[in-house]
């Protein structure tokens, strides 16, 4: 597992802008020159931008449209997060709870859908994917999940169904060759524990669909992440692209908690717990303040060893989210008291790349594509 990544570029994988010099690349170091630190001003041929959820900033997430516009864009990956059907279907939802991504709860016939319950320990009241056959819940509509934020995205509001992983793959598929550039996909299980516990387990139908679609082989553009531990270990015997150990910015994962384990995410960020995740995993998918933390204040900090330490372990490190809303930046860097207005995000990216980070989740592509120019280039 640790040298999938090398397997990889040694079997030609096909993301935008990759030379021969990345054949002979290790995990974690620069496929030019072969060091480990990667300036921000250095071509970086494996650097990549994933759409999270999509193009998330312009669409309502984890809609067909929102995965186009983010390859449109330049995105070279696009993210759905998996959820599940009652009848076993992997679908795109962000949550197993739909009512905050779909027009579920104006839907007189599914009013008594609605529901409470326990997920990774907390009670959540709404309606939830499970509970939905696939062709109950393609009646459905998504909506925008923040419209506070993101009012403009409303007016897509009730336009896109919620799509299944296939339509995703197909689509990654058609983009592909219109585009003329792989198109990957950069899968996130979601809540495991949960689902495996409704025997409704996530990881046979992800596994079934990317055999059945040839996608399940060291070339392919495919990366499966998760926040839980346990899964990825279990993927790691059946798949055989790369898989990304998720890092939350604080706490454990669910299935440590759940099995009674004391050791948390700070712990898997140590010397020893990194050198364990790269056991099983190939890449780091940190909360991006635990590479550059934020001050007492908000403003931007210094970074922490993070990035330093995961390419040592042979890992990739792909923080999430960048988002260009004031909201979520950090408070010397926003426009405005505003929370909606943009700020100035390309001042927050310069500092990220500056930590050699080898890719990021973005909401807004197309300025992660812009602020990663000279990286790519």
């Amino acid at each position: 597992m640790r040298n999938r990544l090398a397997l990889l570029a040694l079997c030609g994988l096909a993301v935008l802008g990759v030379t021969a010099a990345t054949a002979h690349a290790e995990p974690g170091e620069n496929p030019r020159t072969g060091d480990t630190r990667h300036g921000p001003s250095e071509a970086r041929d494996d650097f990549v931008v994933i759409g999270h959820r999509g193009a998330s900033g312009y669409r309502p997430e984890h809609t067909l449209a929102s995965y186009e516009l983010a390859a449109r864009m330049g995105a070279d990956y696009i993210e759905p997060d998996l959820v599940t059907t009652k009848d076993g279907v992997l679908v795109a939802r962000h949550e197993p709870e739909i009512g905050g991504t779909t027009d579920v709860a104006r839907r007189p016939e599914f009013a008594d859908r609605e529901t409470t319950k326990i997920v990774d320990g907390q009670p959540v009241t709404g309606w939830f994917a499970e509970d939905f056959t696939l062709a109950e819940l393609k009646t459905l509509r998504a909506v925008e999940r923040i419209p506070g934020l993101r009012p403009n995205n409303t007016i897509y509001n009730g336009r896109f169904e919620v799509p299944t992983l296939q339509e995703v793959v197909d689509l990654s598929r058609r983009l592909s060759r219109e585009l003329g550039r792989s198109i990957g996909l950069y899968i996130e299980t979601k809540h495991p524990t949960y689902f495996a516990e409704q025997d409704l387990a996530l990881e046979p139908a992800l596994v079934q669909t990317l055999r059945r679609n040839g996608l399940n082989r060291p070339n392919a553009d495919v990366y499966v992440q998760s926040f839980e531990v346990g899964n990825l270990r279990q993927l790691d015997r059946w798949l055989r692209v790369p898989l990304v150990q998720l890092i939350g910015g604080s706490g454990a994962p669910y299935d440590f908690v759940h099995s009674g384990d004391p050791r948390t995410y700070d712990d898997l960020l140590t010397r020893e717990g990194l050198a364990e995740v790269a056991t099983y995993a190939d890449g780091l998918g940190p909360a991006k303040d635990r590479v550059i933390p934020r001050e007492a204040d908000g403003t931007l900090g210094e970074p922490s060893s993070l990035v330093t330490d995961a390419h040592r372990a042979g890992l990739v490190v792909h923080p999430w989210t960048f988002r260009a809303e004031n909201e979520f930046l950090p408070t010397d860097l926003r426009s405005s008291g505003d929370p909606a207005a943009w700020g100035d995000i390309f001042a927050e990216y310069e500092a990220f790349l500056a930590t050699g980070i080898d890719g990021v989740f973005a909401d807004h592509p197309d300025i992660a594509v812009e602020a990663t120019r000279a990286l790519r280039d």
